[in-house]
C-alpha cells in the first residue's frame, strides 16, 4: 500500500506539536512570486538587487539598439546596432538564468531542511523507544 504524499504530510503534521508544525509548514514548497521575493532576502540579497537593477538597464539598451536597428541608414551602423542588440540580449538571458538558478537552489535548500527535519523526528521517536 503506498500512500500519497499529502497522506504522508497529514501523518507528519498530526504527530507533531504545535512549535514543530508550524517550523514544518514553513518549509512548504512556495508559489513562484514567494520564491521570486526570497531572492531580495538573505545573504545574496544585494546580489540579486544589483542584478535586477543591471537587468533593467540591459532592457532599456535591448529596446534602443532595436528601435535604432531599424532608423538607421548605414550598413556599418546596422551591424554595429545589431551586434549590441545581441549582446545585451545575451547578457539579459544570463541574468534570468542567474534568477532561475537562485530559485532552484533555495528550493533544494527547502528540501533538504525538510527531510533533515524529518529525519530528527524519526531519530528522536526511535531514541524515545
Amino acid at each position: 500500500m503506498t500512500m500519497k504524499e499529502e497522506e504522508i504530510d497529514k501523518l507528519i503534521t498530526e504527530s507533531l506539536d504545535k512549535e514543530e508544525a508550524e517550523f514544518y509548514n514553513n518549509l512548504e514548497e512556495k508559489s513562484l512570486f514567494k520564491m521570486w521575493g526570497d531572492l531580495y532576502t538573505g545573504k545574496l540579497g544585494w546580489v540579486a538587487i544589483l542584478m535586477s537593477i543591471v537587468h533593467t538597464i540591459v532592457v532599456v539598451l535591448c529596446f534602443y539598439c532595436g528601435y535604432k536597428l531599424f532608423v538607421v541608414e548605414g550598413i556599418t551602423e546596422i551591424i554595429r546596432y545589431g551586434v549590441v542588440l545581441f549582446i545585451a540580449l545575451a547578457f539579459g538571458s544570463m541574468i534570468k538564468l542567474w534568477h532561475w538558478m537562485q530559485m532552484d537552489k533555495n528550493s533544494i535548500l527547502r528540501e533538504v531542511k525538510r527531510l533533515e527535519f524529518q529525519i530528527a523526528m524519526l531519530t528522536e521517536r526511535i531514541t524515545n523507544e
